[in-house]
């Protein structure tokens, strides 16, 4: 018979009930273009270099990606829509912070 799997977290079989899947991972996936990373889905892996494997096996299969990220779910830390107003609003009130705060010099084209 096959060994189990084993949970990392406390070295039981992974199918107990007690610890039933394997860490989340979010995958980030960069188009063949270059252009910026932007979230595919999520995969469940033991460890960073299994995550990377089920992402590229699920994700970037058809070659749709040059680069591939994963992270941990539980790292990732996000604001609430409850913070929405405290959090956000103080740059609201920096006008500098608006382009039409700059000026434009003579010679330099605006598209």
């Amino acid at each position: 018979m096959p060994d189990q799997p084993t949970s990392p977290t406390n070295g039981t079989d992974a199918t107990s009930p007690a610890d039933s899947q394997w860490p989340l991972w979010e995958v980030f996936l960069q188009p063949p273009k270059g252009e910026a990373h932007e979230h595919a889905g999520s995969v469940h892996a033991v460890s960073a270099e299994q995550a990377l494997q089920n992402a590229r096996d699920v994700y970037a299969r058809r070659g749709e990606a040059v680069s591939i990220w994963v992270v941990p779910s539980a790292s990732i830390t996000a604001s609430t829509p409850d913070d929405m107003g405290p959090f956000f609003d103080p740059g609201n009130d920096k006008p500098y912070r608006h382009p039409q705060f700059y000026k434009v010099p003579r010679g330099v084209r605006v598209f």
